[in-house]
């Protein structure tokens, strides 16, 4: 299960390249892609909670999830821009990715 989330996780990333690529340039980007990357990301944090509630989660598997649970709550911040037509701030954006990097690579590093 964990290998699946990870994968869906790199899935949403590209997506979020994409994303922060047009608002780094000051410009929106589309609601489509902003939509697609949502759903992958909550999809991955489902994974992630069957694959815990069976009990395979190790120690960085929880801290992880832990780190993409809270970079969820900045996209879900940076969604609430594009809902007013806003664009974000910028150090918000860089945050946001580091974070789900972050999350992304420690668990990435119990399936290696």
């Amino acid at each position: 299960m964990i290998v699946y989330a990870v994968t869906v996780f790199a899935i949403a990333a590209l997506g979020g390249l994409f994303l922060a690529a047009h608002v780094l340039r000051d410009k929106f980007a589309p609601w489509t892609v902003s939509l697609l990357h949502a759903g992958l990301g909550a999809l991955g944090l489902v994974l992630l909670i069957v694959a815990l509630a069976q009990g395979a989660g190790s120690q960085p598997v929880v801290v992880g999830f832990g780190i993409l649970a809270i970079a969820a709550l900045g996209g879900f911040f940076l969604a609430s821009f594009h809902v007013r037509k806003r664009l974000p701030p910028k150090g918000i954006v860089v945050v946001h990715a580091g974070a789900a990097v972050t999350g992304f690579l420690t668990i990435l590093s119990q399936v290696l």
